[in-house]
């Protein structure tokens, strides 16, 4: 009795999982609003590019690079987690299928997922530095205060996964 109860009790849990799907289809809707607000972007970048200064065209073209690596951040967690905690992606012998899928753990997920936003966190500074005459002091130095805590957790995450992990760089089971 209790056998089955413990049975069926592992295969609701397992199959718990599947609850993950609707939060990785919202976040492909939010790789369309990102889409879609970046070829809004593009757009203004474009129609006015006859009338602004280099800087507003490097300003303007930091704010894509932004989007795209929020896109980037946005796909990674798509992928690496639904690899992890819902299902494998049986697309093994797509020809287009990027090497790190199957190969990112849990572990290098927050890897990834901090590198990412020290990067986007990287060009929001550089943006404000390149428009330093609109910012106060407090409000830059409040900006790479808040830059250099990704950077500085990135690190520590970084050594914690190596320490824990015996310093085998978090390739767990042969991945």
């Amino acid at each position: 009795m209790f056998k089955a109860v413990e049975a069926f009790l592992e295969k609701l849990i397992f199959a718990s999982r599947w609850i993950l799907a609707p939060f990785y289809l919202g976040l492909i809707g939010g790789l369309l609003m990102l889409l879609y607000k970046f070829g809004e972007g593009f757009m203004h970048s474009l129609h006015h590019l006859q009338t602004v200064s280099e800087q507003e065209a490097v300003m303007d073209i930091l704010a894509l690079i932004d989007m795209s690596l929020a896109a980037n951040l946005v796909l990674i967690v798509i992928f690496a987690g639904w690899e992890n905690f819902v299902s494998k992606l049986n697309i093994d012998d797509h020809e287009d299928r990027p090497e790190w899928m199957g190969h990112v753990d849990f572990s290098k997920l927050k890897l990834k997922l901090l590198a990412s936003i020290v990067a986007i966190s990287a060009i929001q500074l550089l943006r404000a530095f390149m428009q330093v005459g609109e910012y106060s002091n407090e409000h830059l130095a409040w900006m790479v205060g808040i830059h250099m805590t990704f950077v500085v957790s990135g690190l520590i995450l970084a050594i914690m996964d190596k320490v824990s992990d015996g310093g085998h760089g978090g390739d767990k089971g042969g991945h």
